[in-house]
């Protein structure tokens, strides 16, 4: 873990660095072709530093971070859109916003136009929004107690039913998702003092695959994916399909998109060559998904589940599709067990590291 935490502290020096040359070089440069160009290192070298790091959490993070999320807002950078462009044109925003923006997980929430006409709904929505946020993290202690107590539930896994055990998967999942990124939003916050977006909107409640994938699950991803896949694709497919139709190849593209991403992440954390199930999994939702919205767009509103049942449907499918082709390369590559002993080790490692702590202060007092 010792040699692991210096290679993680290596890459990110490494990114950090990385992103002041866009912040001091290339935001100079004019956007499009010759601004993509001159970020092809950068795409590189967050393509290989995760080579560096073995771990599942550490590891999986840093490609989550680095080749996925800030890879995907260069893009959009290179071409004057995205988050990275909205902090530039902001005067009052730093460095130090930039580095915060273009490497962790987090999306600043912006607010409406003062003169603005609906400015009064606005605000409205921003205070039911702050009050919902204020829920979320009320019951971020809970879910990390939750994820502490799964976590002690593997050591008794010999005594429990598969299906069980799928079913803390299923959990862990989550939860691991949720909480590191609401830990990336809270150390956002007290550094910087800014409103972000939640990262997760409570999937569970979920009435549909639509919702689901577009409203509820992982947002960040979600607010990644729709300008550099989603909306590319239904330009481009309204011009030869018409405005009705356009969001059906759009919808199928942004999950071909996130499936291989999907594998690429399996890829660093295994170092096995793929075996595509992760990329049927995604293909799978990406056509369910669209079939769903061409039916509402079929029915128009005459006909429509009650949101309970809907809500059953909807979990059961993503958990046994999930189940079927997402989670087997966990198991099959030792990954779940992995994920398992690294998590007691990095306890263990904060723990030493707040004894530590509190041996200095009583020692300075």
């Amino acid at each position: 873990m010792d040699s692991e935490i210096k290679n993680l502290i290596k890459v990110w020096i490494v990114s950090i660095a990385s992103i002041c040359y866009c912040y001091f070089l290339v935001k100079h440069i004019p956007k499009g072709l010759t601004r993509l160009i001159s970020l092809f290192p950068i795409f590189y070298l967050f393509l290989i530093l995760p080579l560096d790091l073995h771990s599942f959490y550490l590891g999986g993070t840093t490609f989550f971070c680095l080749v996925w999320l800030a890879n995907f807002k260069l893009l959009l950078f290179s071409f004057d859109q995205g988050p990275l462009s909205d902090s530039l044109t902001n005067p009052s925003n730093t460095l130090l916003h930039f580095i915060y923006i273009a490497l962790l997980p987090i999306k600043i929430k912006q607010d409406p136009h003062p003169k603005s006409p609906s400015n009064a709904r606005s605000n409205r929505d921003q205070s039911s929004n702050s009050a919902r946020n204020g829920q979320r993290s009320a019951f971020l202690p809970i879910k990390v107690l939750l994820l502490a107590m799964l976590f002690r539930a593997y050591n008794y896994r010999q005594y429990l039913h598969p299906y069980i055990i799928w079913g803390m998967y299923c959990c862990n999942l989550y939860l691991d998702l949720e909480v590191m990124l609401a830990m990336a939003a809270v150390l956002a916050r007290a550094i910087l003092g800014i409103e972000l977006e939640p990262q997760f909107n409570e999937p569970y409640l979920a009435t549909s695959l639509q919702d689901f994938w577009g409203q509820r699950w992982n947002l960040v991803v979600t607010g990644i994916l729709r300008p550099t896949v989603y909306g590319p694709i239904q330009s481009m497919s309204t011009r030869m399909l018409g405005r009705s139709w356009a969001p059906l190849p759009a919808i199928m593209a942004t999950f071909l998109v996130s499936g291989l991403m999907h594998e690429l992440i399996f890829f660093y954390l295994t170092r096995v060559s793929p075996t595509w199930e992760v990329m049927w999994f995604f293909v799978l939702q990406g056509v369910c998904t669209a079939a769903e919205v061409a039916a509402k767009k079929a029915v128009a509103g005459r006909w429509r589940l009650h949101r309970v049942v809907s809500g059953l449907l909807t979990l059961v499918f993503v958990v046994v599709t999930g189940v079927w082709l997402f989670f087997p390369q966990f198991t099959r590559n030792g990954l779940d067990q992995k994920g398992i002993e690294e998590y007691q080790i990095l306890v263990d490692f904060f723990m030493a590291g707040v004894q530590m702590t509190i041996s200095l202060v009583r020692g300075l007092f």
